[in-house]
């Protein structure tokens, strides 16, 4: 697997990481989706609203662990961290995070809490 990004889904990781509301938001087209936790949030000013309150607001921060390119798909798994409720979370959280790109924006996220496969 790579771990190397580039393009708006780096600028996405490091505003996240700076807690950067306005530079998050500036990486997603005006009509994407983001489904986060099986919760689809739809549209530019959905998405400011989350990004406001759950990564933002939580202090979430992103450490990138792999990078997969899959047919146009870009797949980040990232150890997440912040002031969100932890409960009966494990001790490093990682989550799967499935961005689709077009024109240098994010038209599509998918944020999932993978468990390992038997298979």
């Amino acid at each position: 697997m790579e771990t190397r990004l580039a393009g708006v889904i780096a600028e996405h990781i490091r505003a996240v990481n700076a807690f950067d509301t306005d530079a998050i938001v500036a990486t997603f087209n005006r009509d994407a989706y983001v489904n986060d936790n099986r919760r689809e949030i739809v549209g530019i000013d959905a998405i400011r609203r989350w990004v406001e309150k759950e990564l933002v607001g939580d202090r979430v921060m992103m450490n990138v662990r792999e990078v997969a390119n899959h047919y146009g798909e870009t797949i980040v798994r990232a150890a997440y961290d912040g002031n969100y409720d932890k409960t009966n979370l494990p001790e490093v959280v990682i989550l799967s995070n499935y961005f689709r790109v077009v024109d240098e924006k994010i038209v599509s996220l998918t944020i999932i809490f993978n468990q390992p496969s038997p298979y």
